[in-house]
């Protein structure tokens, strides 16, 4: 079960790592949320950052604090990135994407000198794969794309939003969850996903995050990949 009380003690663990003169990579989910709302604190005591919001949500929450905001137009260089995970595993190998922002999460992943995961204990495994890896795919592929992953294997679910409709990203593309059981190469299976035409990206984070700051109890537990 996800604690909130460990969510809130990793993201503010986590915003320590953050310098004045930063540009930030801001997370979407309900961890990387709490971690937005203690960056608005410094912020207001006179931390001097410039954010880049990996969703639309955690853009209006930035600007809602008073976190000044800027894009991957004017940088293409992140300091820092403050980000969530469905699942971390001891290599900090990641599933990633429960939130739907995937795609833009990991593009600014992917620009971040340092990638910082914040979790509560529930994400800790020792195997990626109970939870679902999300596939984002353009709209046009996805029955095509579900059919292929399903012949490997998986059960594959179309996400839905409360409106009974298909969810919808904030790229305008249709997510399909994937449930593959334990992953045992998850490397390989990122690879298989990226060759298919019509994924436009996938929930597995792999040789991406630096650190992870895991709340359990009353502590946090920092995780270090090795040669990060």
């Amino acid at each position: 079960m996800a604690n909130d009380g460990e969510k809130e003690a990793a993201a503010l663990a986590s915003v320590k790592l953050v310098r004045d003169g930063d540009i930030v990579g801001l997370g979407t989910g309900s961890t990387a949320a709490y971690a937005v709302r203690f960056l608005g604190e410094r912020v207001q005591a006179g931390l001097k950052i410039r954010g880049i919001p990996t969703s639309i949500h955690t853009q209006e929450q930035a600007a809602s604090l008073g976190i000044p905001l800027t894009t991957l137009d004017e940088f293409q260089t992140i300091d820092v990135t403050i980000d969530g995970a469905d699942e971390v595993d001891p290599e900090l190998r990641l599933i990633k994407g429960g939130g739907g922002a995937l795609l833009r999460e990991k593009i600014v992943a992917s620009a971040t000198r340092k990638f910082v995961i914040i979790a509560d204990s529930s994400k800790q495994v020792p195997v990626l794969g109970k939870f679902p890896v999300p596939v984002e795919t353009i709209k046009f592929a996805g029955a095509l794309v579900a059919k292929k992953i399903r012949a490997m294997g998986a059960a594959v679910t179309v996400r839905g939003a409360s409106s009974g409709k298909p969810f919808v990203t904030d790229e305008g593309n249709h997510i399909l969850d994937c449930n593959f059981g334990p992953i045992a190469d998850p490397l390989a299976l990122a690879r298989a996903l990226e060759n298919m035409p019509g994924v436009v990206e996938h929930g597995l984070f792999i040789g991406m995050a630096a650190v992870a700051l895991i709340g359990r109890g009353d502590g946090v537990i920092e995780m270090r990949r090795a040669g990060s």
